[in-house]
């Protein structure tokens, strides 16, 4: 399993487009993905990050730290592009 932990850049944060492009990129890497937030130093319950509506759900603003699990076969290539997405400022 690969973790990292990355603040997220969209002015946004993670609601419409750069959810739908999140949970996307992470359904199609065929991995298991899972999204929390960290809130005052306490991370939440990990949601699905394949479900675009569970990602909007967890509130996640510009400039919120989160935590994002990968495992399955590719789970480098895919934690490594989920990052990016992550910390893209314009999506």
């Amino acid at each position: 399993m690969k973790e990292f932990r990355t603040v997220v850049a969209s002015e946004v944060g993670l609601h419409a487009r750069p959810a739908s492009l999140f949970s996307r990129s992470a359904k199609e890497s065929g991995c298991i993905v899972r999204l929390a937030k960290v809130t005052d130093g306490a991370i939440s319950e990990f949601i699905d990050g394949t479900s675009i509506l569970r990602v909007m759900t967890l509130g996640v603003k510009f400039g919120d730290e989160i935590v994002v699990q990968v495992e399955g076969e590719t789970e480098e290539v895919t934690a490594a592009a989920l990052q990016i997405l992550a910390e893209i400022a314009d999506h």
